[in-house]
């Protein structure tokens, strides 16, 4: 048995001013050195600064949230393609690399669109991956990356729909609930895909706690699948937030992926089924928790 308890370590933060690298230094800065580098500090692309850079710090452990995920952009256009390999695969095996050869931990994120999208009661960690895009393309192949490395010490953890304080790098996006409640400023219409593109809503600071529980717990080195509980659309999504805000003179009309003109195909069904950890919260409680904040 393995028990890491997560104090005096040194943790590197790849990806920190990201929505997800922000809430990751909020919980684990207790007790803990943390290095928060994002990509002006560090191009992970570059091998060889990924191993000099990293092997002088020296750090305990590296949580890699590094991802290049815009959607569209990498199915239409050959370069965005060819940055999205660079960042989402092969730079994860240049970090596994550095990592074995100083006994670094080494977690990274990976997305729900690396399955398919056929199997309706969602997907386990063992199930096999069947990319229908580009960018899952490119997130499995770090997968792959990871996975292929011996004596290394990982983590690889699948999560999907993200939602949290935005982070401060120029490249944060708004979450789909930060999106439409900026919008609702001057729209009281929206049309919302319904009963397709269903998964899982994640608040980024449950993914970070659960992050923290996985590694400071005895859990083997391994896949695990880290969302919030209960799947949704985005039009149910949309649904619940407006209902909780009790903004009746919002008009949501259900809509079908056909309707929207975007390259990429997103899968219908992408729930994320964890068998290894506890259960999280509803995404529910969870959005109403991150609303609480906001006000």
């Amino acid at each position: 048995l393995r028990v890491v308890l997560l104090k005096n370590m040194k943790i590197l933060i790849l990806g920190a001013q990201g929505n997800l690298g922000n809430a990751l230094k909020k919980i684990f800065q207790n007790d803990n050195k943390i290095i928060a580098w994002d990509k002006e500090d560090l191009d992970i692309t570059e091998k060889r600064a990924v191993a000099e850079k990293i092997k002088k710090l020296k750090p305990d452990i590296i949580l890699n949230t590094a991802s290049y995920n815009d959607l569209d952009k990498i199915e239409e256009n050959k370069k965005d393609f060819e940055l999205a390999q660079k960042i989402n695969g092969y730079a994860i095996g240049y970090l596994a690399d550095v990592a074995s050869e100083i006994r670094a931990l080494l977690v990274h994120y990976s997305t729900d669109y690396v399955f398919g999208g056929s199997k309706k009661e969602g997907y386990k960690e063992t199930d096999t991956p069947n990319p229908i895009n580009k960018y899952a393309q490119t997130k499995l192949l770090g997968e792959k990356e990871l996975q292929r490395r011996k004596n290394l010490k990982w983590y690889l953890i699948r999560t999907s729909k993200l939602f949290g304080k935005k982070g401060l790098g120029e490249n944060s996006k708004e979450s789909f609930f930060d999106l439409i409640l900026r919008l609702n400023k001057k729209q009281k219409e929206f049309k919302m895909i319904d009963k397709e593109e269903i998964s899982s809503f994640t608040y980024t600071l449950d993914l970070a706690e659960a992050t923290k529980e996985l590694i400071d717990g005895v859990y083997p080195y391994g896949i695990y699948h880290i969302s919030n509980s209960g799947s949704a659309s985005w039009y149910e999504g949309a649904k619940f937030l407006f209902e909780v805000l009790n903004r009746k003179d919002v008009k949501l009309i259900p809509s079908a992926s056909k309707d929207y003109q975007r390259p990429a195909k997103r899968p219908k069904y992408s729930i994320l089924l964890n068998t290894k950890l506890k259960k999280q919260r509803t995404w529910q409680e969870a959005l109403k928790d991150y609303l609480n904040k906001k006000i």
